[in-house]
């Protein structure tokens, strides 16, 4: 039996979107992986058996050494490739701790507008635009409780 051409793999990818004195955390993509040398927001790819929370908070600890409260989720999005399709979930973090790129990864926080300048995945392009019409800062309503976070 012929095989027919193969299907591009499917890839399920969860990523921090981490902002601080309007600043937003990424790293750099490294040589040898996909899309090397493209900036990103921190996150990884899912593993057998977990949720989105806990790819995330494994990434982060494997990534920066560093914890995470992970949020809303900000964007979702499926991208195609060439050789994959990545399903994209893009969640508003707050990071407990300093961020360490471990791996040998660049790391900058960057702000809104050299957000839009950094060589970004395709795949991030939605969220890029959606970063630039709004704020991640929650804003407390008069509903909310009083408790920090």
């Amino acid at each position: 039996m012929a095989a027919g051409p193969q299907e591009p793999r499917r890839v399920v990818v969860v990523a921090a979107v981490v902002e601080r004195a309007d600043r937003i955390l990424v790293t750099e993509r490294l040589a040898g992986t996909h899309l090397a040398g493209h900036w990103e927001f921190p996150g990884g790819k899912m593993e057998e058996g977990e949720n989105h929370r806990q790819c995330l908070e494994r990434e982060m600890r494997e990534e920066l050494e560093v914890g995470v409260e992970v949020g809303d989720e900000l964007h979702a999005t499926s991208f195609d490739y060439p050789d994959r399709t990545v399903e994209l979930h893009f969640y508003r973090c707050a990071i407990i701790g300093e961020p360490k790129p471990v791996l040998g990864q660049r790391m900058r926080w960057v702000s809104r507008a050299e957000l839009k300048s950094l060589r970004l995945p395709p795949a991030d392009l939605e969220l890029i635009r959606l970063l630039a019409t709004r704020s991640l800062a929650r804003r407390r309503s008069a509903t909310a409780g009083t408790d920090a976070g």
